[in-house]
């Protein structure tokens, strides 16, 4: 089986969700003889983000309407989080960041090591508050994780990424998203939101039964 996630590095829904379906993973792994394939790709959640960024706070305030309305919001992102097993301080973060050099350097990873990547620069952001829309952050967070920063600053400088980040994109759109964490089972069946594991492991079990009983043809995605 195979699971297609589009996701933002700065959609903490997306980082929840991402732990969440690792939960469900470990768990389905137990009990399935089949592996599951997942695979990393982009979304912007506002392509309007200058490269320099914008203030975080204001920037939420604006779109949401008072920053009442951002503390509550907040709030209740730093607890789901929390019930995930992951660490928010939104008191640390101070800039909304343009995101696509971070996808762009996702696309230019090894598949098995895009996950960590990820994390890694959620983890920057979210619990430290670093500029994850700067070159030379995010070149700390790649040599940190054992790639030559040097090699991805050369590969980025010749527009390396761009490519596979912009198919990313018009893939999403030609399917309709507009918000994530989205995750797409075996090209054929779409789950829009951060999941708990047992729901991911419900939507599992239903996606293997009805590719038993259809023998795999392919379909548009549709939700479960």
């Amino acid at each position: 089986m195979r699971i297609d996630i589009y996701s933002d590095m700065v959609c903490p829904w997306c980082r929840i969700g991402k732990k969440n379906l690792e939960a469900a993973l470990a768990e389905w792994s137990k009990v399935a003889a089949e592996p599951l394939d997942v695979e990393y790709h982009a979304f912007l959640l506002d392509p309007s983000v200058p490269p320099e960024g914008l203030p975080f706070r204001e920037n939420l305030a604006h779109k949401f309407g008072s920053s009442s309305m951002v503390d509550a919001m907040l709030q209740r992102v730093t607890e789901a989080g929390a019930a995930a097993g992951l660490t928010f301080r939104f008191d640390r973060v101070s800039r909304m960041p343009n995101t696509l050099l971070s996808h762009r350097i996702t696309a230019l990873l090894p598949d098995g090591r895009r996950g960590d990547w990820i994390d890694a620069v959620q983890t920057a952001y979210f619990e430290y508050g670093r500029d994850i829309g700067s070159l030379e952050t995010l070149l700390d967070i790649a040599g940190n994780l054992g790639f030559d920063p040097g090699d991805l600053r050369e590969r980025l400088e010749e527009g390396e990424g761009t490519t596979e980040v912009e198919a990313d994109l018009e893939a999403a759109r030609t399917m309709g998203i507009t918000g994530v964490p989205f995750f797409v089972l075996n090209g054929r069946y779409a789950l829009s939101g951060a999941y708990p594991p047992d729901r991911f492991l419900e939507a599992f079990r239903k996606v293997a039964e009805r590719e038993r009983e259809s023998g795999g043809r392919t379909a548009p995605p549709s939700g479960t």
